[in-house]
């Protein structure tokens, strides 16, 4: 078992910055690949960033990319997204989530193994 926790959300205005952490605990944490989804209102969960187990390669959503910046430190079990220039669509449930598919690529939520509970980000326009 993996157990996620994630921290950081909060009330931001649009064009502001927040840094999201998700903190892992229970199995190696380097096994597997990370990801952060996010869930708006009234809509389906969408796939954001994902990073590989070594944190040597990225993927994210073409509506984050060069806003948004996943990280991991493996040493303190821990994954960010550091999110900037945030926008009102922005507005959302993220989650992250632990993987173990091979190669770093979009991802399902069907592929995800563990997930964390979330932390809501909001966007004032």
């Amino acid at each position: 078992q993996v157990q996620l926790v994630e921290s950081g959300g909060g009330l931001v205005q649009a064009g502001g910055s927040l840094r999201l952490s998700c903190a892992g605990s229970g199995r190696p944490f380097n096994n597997y690949a990370m990801d952060w989804f996010r869930q708006a209102p009234g809509k389906e969960r969408e796939f954001v960033a994902v990073i590989s187990w070594s944190g040597a390669n990225t993927y994210y959503v073409d509506s984050v990319k060069g806003r948004f910046t996943i990280s991991r430190d493996n040493a303190k079990n821990t994954v960010y997204l550091q999110m900037n220039s945030l926008k009102p669509e922005d507005t959302a449930v993220y989650y992250c989530a632990a993987d173990r598919v091979i190669g770093t690529m979009l991802r399902s939520i069907y592929e995800m193994e563990y997930w964390g509970k979330g932390t809501l980000v909001t966007v004032s326009s």
